[in-house]
């Protein structure tokens, strides 16, 4: 089915001729039958019934369809017409929390994009654990987080944006410098830097350990990205980090772990039920045209 045929189709509705339907949506009185036929076709019901050569009376089924077809025809011509408009350009603060990975990596790039293509606006952003950007969003002090998924669905709209690993990062005189992998019960009784507990990705990396039974010594706790990563330079600690931390570190090794490996999935929080301002959306979309510029370039 296509859009031609749900508009000959309405046409014809409401105007119960084929000479004047043809007329309204410019095609021949042959070319309208045949599309109508198709569509009848592929619905598999009679959407009209022919009184005469030129005339016809709309059918219990044609009914039916005709107002789902009036509703996404109204809704789709409503959405050519904002499209041919001319926006308003934004201005005003859109205000966003993120949890530390992010700031390193994701929002930097995002947030160039967005100031250029909308210089009249101003960002703030504050560094959160998720439980804050939580906490933020329902109070309406934050308008966006980019975090993980929350513990409470029904109060928020999640959208994740990718599967993030965790991997080992190490410096280049640590024992596991040199390995491709490590199990995770490897780190048995191993001096790591870890997040705090109150970070979520803590709990991530607790339940994961937790499930191969091993307890590692818990050295540092931090939740400062570079912070972690200062300190796996200066010693022979392990931390456990995103492996989007670890972009432009070539300095350190970085060990992929399995059996299982920590993952976790970063998305776009909004408050659920609450309108979504044009600027929170123009920065949504630009969030996601960055993840997947990065997929497709990692890809390559």
């Amino acid at each position: 089915m296509e859009l031609r045929h749900l508009r000959y189709f309405v046409a014809l509705a409401e105007e119960l001729s084929f000479t004047r339907a043809a007329k309204r949506v410019h095609v021949t009185q042959s070319t309208l039958s045949h599309q109508i036929k198709q569509l009848e076709e592929e619905v598999g019901h009679a959407l009209f019934d022919r009184i005469s050569g030129r005339h016809v009376v709309i059918t219990e089924a044609g009914e039916t369809l005709l107002l789902s077809a009036t509703r996404a025809l109204r809704e789709v011509d409503d959405g050519m017409r904002a499209l041919k408009k001319t926006p308003d350009p934004l201005s005003g603060l859109l205000r966003i929390g993120a949890t530390h990975t992010f700031n390193m990596s994701l929002i930097p790039d995002c947030l160039a994009a967005f100031l250029q293509a909308h210089p009249r606006m101003s960002v703030a952003i504050e560094e959160l654990f998720a439980s804050d950007i939580e906490r933020q969003l329902a109070s309406g002090a934050i308008e966006l987080g980019i975090a993980y998924e929350p513990l409470n669905r029904a109060q928020f709209t999640y959208e994740p944006l990718y599967i993030e690993e965790m991997v080992l990062v190490v410096s280049s005189g640590h024992p596991f410098a040199n390995r491709k992998r490590i199990r995770l019960a490897e780190l048995h009784r191993q001096a790591l830097v870890l997040p705090t507990r109150a970070a979520m990705t803590r709990g991530i990396i607790d339940n994961a350990l937790k499930s191969v039974g091993a307890e590692p010594v818990v050295a540092v706790e931090i939740n400062s990205a570079a912070g972690t990563l200062a300190i796996v330079r200066r010693t022979k600690l392990g931390a456990i980090v995103s492996r989007l931390v670890t972009t432009g570190a070539q300095d350190l090794r970085i060990v992929p772990l399995e059996s299982p490996t920590p993952l976790r999935a970063p998305g776009l929080l909004t408050q659920a039920g609450r309108r979504v301002s044009p600027a929170t959306r123009a920065f949504i979309g630009i969030v996601r045209r960055t993840v997947l510029t990065r997929r497709h370039l990692d890809a390559r």
